[in-house]
């Protein structure tokens, strides 16, 4: 398979005739027309990070098997109603069966997508490699001047990001707005690489942390109230219909957006889509002011092991663990 064969066939599974019409389905994917990897080195050990999530799925084999086969996660544990998997035996996913619930509308709040991170870039080329070759659909590939990214959905609808960062002295802050933007990605500079004749990825690498979650929710003041000022995420950058929210300087470790759910109300939780997601705590005076603006709020908590689970303004749960 040489480079400008896959290439093509990149192009092809992105339903693209060009690289900048792939940009334009990437700008979609995001909702905006417009090297060395930091990685899990840096996004996964901030303040906060994003942990695990848990997906409601109707046909849990086909589900698990393609985070298995398209992704490269591992199988941890798999039984009739529930399958877990991950990456360097660090847990990331949970998929939850659920046949008969029916299908989470794309104008409901809930999971925008969940974005894997790559240790490095070479990882994302190697796995975008992976992809031509097996034929993965894909649904849009852009540079975001942090991060390179490819988009793609798994059976049920759930949005994927597979990324990689540079490294964060190349990030540009001003008066704490990070640069972002939706460009072409050098697919061309990645292929050169690693190897395009054949695939050597054959699981993920076990680095693979998840990076960010990109939410939809109702309203985007509502959301941002919640998790920046109770939660205690920092904001970012911002945008029509979005916001994009971290800690510790990351570019962002939460996406939120109203592109599709403006007015959205409470999520139907015997319907598919995001079950929960956690956050890892590191120190546990953040949990404990956490867990005092929560109260102060009159939001209601539940004791879980290692610390809280809470829910947003529309129902979509996640869970504050102290690592």
């Amino acid at each position: 398979m040489t480079a400008d064969f896959t290439r093509r066939t990149l192009l092809h599974l992105a339903g693209a005739s060009s690289l900048s019409a792939a940009a334009i389905a990437a700008a979609q994917a995001e909702g905006t027309t417009g090297s060395k990897g930091g990685g899990p080195t840096f996004a996964n050990r901030t303040p906060m990070r994003i942990g695990m999530v848990t997906l409601r799925v109707r046909a849990l084999d086909k589900v698990a098997d393609y985070y298995r086969d398209a992704i490269g996660l591992t199988v941890m544990q798999r039984s009739a109603t529930n399958a877990r998997l991950g990456s360097g035996g660090i847990a990331l996913l949970d998929l939850e069966r659920r046949e008969d619930a029916a299908r989470e509308a794309p104008t409901a709040a809930g999971l925008y997508h969940t974005a894997f991170l790559m240790p490095t870039r070479k990882d994302l080329a190697r796995w975008l490699v992976h992809a031509a070759k097996n034929r993965i659909p894909l649904s849009g590939f852009a540079d975001h001047l942090v991060s390179e990214s490819v988009y793609l959905d798994d059976p049920e609808g759930n949005g994927i990001e597979i990324y990689a960062d540079r490294a964060p002295e190349q990030w540009k802050w001003e008066a704490g707005s990070v640069a972002m933007a939706t460009d072409q990605l050098d697919i061309d500079g990645l292929l050169a690489l690693t190897k395009t004749n054949t695939t050597d990825y054959a699981k993920a690498p076990d680095g693979l942390r998840i990076g960010h979650m990109h939410l939809r929710v109702g309203d985007l003041e509502q959301a941002d109230r919640f998790y920046s000022g109770t939660i205690g995420f920092a904001p970012t950058r911002k945008r029509s219909g979005a916001a994009f929210l971290s800690s510790g300087r990351y570019h962002h470790h939460l996406g939120i957006n109203v592109w599709q759910s403006q007015g959205a109300g409470t999520r139907d939780e015997a319907a598919t889509g995001l079950a929960w997601f956690s956050l890892e705590i590191e120190a546990q005076q953040i949990l404990e002011a956490q867990q005092q603006r929560l109260q102060q709020a009159g939001i209601k908590t539940a004791a879980i092991a290692g610390g809280i689970e809470t829910s947003d303004p529309w129902g979509t749960k996640l869970r504050l663990i102290k690592v």
